[in-house]
């Protein structure tokens, strides 16, 4: 009898951590017809969790089970043809996430609640932004001295679109660097900055909580680093 309650004892921080699980709720301001479906990466596949038929009522309500956090995306096939602006990405995680959006702007007009994560991203999009619309700009100036075969402002001009890539890829390590304790940190350094120095790399795993670290993407960011140390030995 002892041995038993021991073992069920012993069993009960799994079992609960397999229930674990996410409610993405919402609406599509305008939308009378269409499907909903929630998305997600699996094994690069881009694979169908769930899908609801709107017809009139544009409240939606997906579950799935989920332990640890991770990207997926809602995805709205709106049978017109038209497959612009029609795939929201967002930060899930256990419990209730909730988004609110337009039919006509889609992605643009996602409101999404319910993720710290989700929240970081959002923080670090915006960082991102800043440093494409510089660089767009630098780009036009390039293109703008070449056609003026100014050779001296294409020269700076390149250094300085260089000098860009370089703040733009120690911003990301150093965004994940700060936020060790969420998911977001394995998730910027395996999509953002999978090829930069192993040093930087290893700092943010270093800091990474052990939580973290045992989640899909911090398992991922683990497995990508014994990949590079491997290649570097050999090289």
């Amino acid at each position: 009898g002892i041995f038993l309650l021991f073992s069920i004892g012993c069993q009960s921080p799994k079992e609960k951590k397999a229930t674990d699980s996410m409610t993405v709720v919402g609406t599509v301001q305008g939308l009378r017809k269409g499907k909903l479906y929630l998305q997600k990466i699996e094994d690069t596949l881009l694979v169908n969790v769930d899908s609801t038929e709107i017809t009139g009522n544009a409240d939606f309500n997906f579950k799935t089970a989920l332990t640890t956090p991770e990207v997926f995306y809602l995805y709205l096939d709106k049978e017109d043809g038209d497959s612009l602006n029609d795939r929201i990405l967002f930060f899930g995680e256990p419990g209730t996430i909730e988004i609110n959006t337009l039919l006509k702007t889609f992605e643009s007009s996602a409101k999404i609640k319910g993720s710290k994560n989700q929240e970081l991203l959002q923080e670090y999009k915006g960082f991102m932004r800043k440093f494409d619309d510089k660089n767009l700009s630098l780009y036009q100036d390039y293109f703008a001295a070449t056609q003026k075969n100014k050779q001296s402002l294409i020269d700076s001009i390149s250094s300085a679109m260089d000098n860009l890539l370089r703040r733009r890829y120690l911003f990301a390590l150093n965004f994940a660097s700060q936020h060790t304790d969420f998911n977001i940190a394995p998730y910027i350094a395996i999509t953002e900055v999978n090829d930069a120095n192993l040093i930087l790399l290893d700092t943010v795993a270093a800091k990474m909580t052990p939580e973290v670290k045992a989640s899909k993407y911090g398992k991922l960011f683990m497995e990508l680093l014994e990949r590079r140390h491997k290649q570097e030995d050999t090289e």
